[in-house]
């Protein structure tokens, strides 16, 4: 899914999206149907990457999250990036990459259109939903060593 995808996904929930001048640290933010992306973010793919996290927040967060010492809180943070993980990085998606060649993770990123720490985030955080593999319709996705492998019938 593209950065423009998901500017337009978020335009239909009715969120305003910006991208502002912000520090280092600050990647993105979202707060009452408003995203901001720090503008500088080099590439469109860690854009993405940062707006579907903040969508994530929009879809499962509530209140004001922004003290990560707080358990609750990181909770909620972990729920938006399980979020943004499932829909860029889908394991159909995986299974589709595997039938189309891709070979590698640096690869299965440039597919998906994300980031190679976005793609290992999310394959870690597959790896602590479902363990070592998990069946996709007529295949088994194995996250480590990263793989599928297709069943007979």
């Amino acid at each position: 899914m593209t950065y423009e995808n998901l500017l337009r996904e978020a335009q239909q929930h009715g969120i305003d999206t910006y991208e502002k001048p912000m520090t280092p640290t600050i990647k993105g933010l979202y707060s009452d149907k408003v995203i901001w992306i720090n503008k500088n973010i080099p590439t469109n793919d860690e854009k993405a990457c940062i707006l579907a996290e903040e969508l994530g927040h929009y879809h499962t967060s509530s209140g004001n999250i922004l003290d990560q010492s707080k358990i609750s809180n990181r909770k909620q943070e972990l729920r938006a990036r399980t979020w943004a993980y499932e829909r860029l990085v889908p394991l159909q998606k995986i299974v589709q990459a595997h039938k189309s060649g891709v070979r590698n993770r640096y690869e299965l990123a440039e597919y998906l259109g994300v980031t190679e720490d976005f793609l290992n985030s999310a394959i870690k955080r597959y790896q602590e939903k479902y363990g070592l593999c998990v069946s996709v319709e007529s295949y088994t996705v194995c996250f480590e060593p990263l793989g599928v492998l297709e069943m007979f019938e």
